[in-house]
């Protein structure tokens, strides 16, 4: 059970600006060019803004913030965006938590935090030759306030299917005590990892690249196990020969490896 932390007590506002920035993949194998196009029909119409607003409106519930307007757009031909801005719901300071703990899932959501604004936007695409298809959303959830977005991780993470995770999470500013000292984070944080569910550490490799003394902190993930059944669009595993199911596992593992590693791997090397 985390240990209460002592709560500072603050002069007027906290000024404090806490921002999670985040890019989620998910990687699949589209065989032909007909299937490609029905994969990226398919991503468009799952992910289209009207879900992407569901998904930031629990959001906003879970940070408990008023929703005070919304700009949605999708994109021809393929892709969306949805802006949220919200305001704080005056909440009793108790029910503020800026814990190093995972936040709620999915099926679990509560909680409350401080003004923020709210971003998803989806970058589908693929390969014009090999049939590797991607999906990326990349997420911003900023807040001004007590409470850390890192509570708001777990939903996002569990709303999509996560191939790879890229997270940022930098605490700006700073706010001022009753006394005038200045306070530049408000919360314990040894790393993003420590806000999630045991089931994503488990399913997840993970690196991290911290820089405690400017209040950013980086986290890599990429899945540990991979099925290549998981990864296939529109055909059965049993329509591969086994040398091309061996060929796309190598493409799908490359593909992740080199989103993950942020550079290109030559053919000839070993992953």
């Amino acid at each position: 059970m985390p240990r209460t932390q002592r709560k500072l007590k603050l002069q007027g506002f906290n000024n404090l600006t806490k921002t999670l920035s985040f890019n989620i993949y998910d990687i699949c194998y589209a065989k032909t060019p007909a299937q490609r196009r029905k994969y990226i029909q398919y991503i468009d119409e799952e992910y289209n803004a009207e879900r992407l607003t569901h998904i930031l409106t629990d959001v906003a519930e879970i940070i408990g913030a008023n929703i005070l307007n919304i700009a949605r757009q999708d994109y021809d031909p393929e892709g969306a965006s949805v802006t949220m801005l919200v305001s704080e719901e005056h909440a009793a300071a108790e029910e503020l938590s800026n814990t190093e703990a995972p936040g709620p899932l999915p099926e679990a959501v509560v909680g409350h935090l401080d003004k923020s604004h709210l971003t998803v936007h989806t970058y589908p695409e693929s390969h014009p030759d090999n049939g590797i298809s991607t999906f990326r959303v990349d997420i911003d959830v900023a807040t001004c306030g007590r409470v850390s977005p890192l509570k708001a991780l777990n939903y996002l993470i569990h709303s999509f299917d996560s191939d790879i995770v890229t997270l940022d999470y930098r605490v700006r500013g700073f706010t001022r005590d009753v006394k005038g000292k200045k306070h530049f984070i408000d919360h314990k944080i040894n790393s993003i990892q420590n806000y999630l569910s045991k089931d994503t550490l488990q399913m997840y490799s993970m690196l991290d690249v911290n820089v405690y003394q400017e209040n950013i902190f980086h986290t890599k993930m990429i899945l540990k196990d991979l099925d290549l059944d998981n990864y296939l669009f529109d055909i059965e595993i049993d329509d591969l020969s086994a040398k091309e199911q061996k060929t796309v596992f190598e493409q799908i593992k490359r593909e992740m490896a080199e989103i993950y590693y942020g550079r290109n791997i030559s053919k000839s090397m070993k992953l």
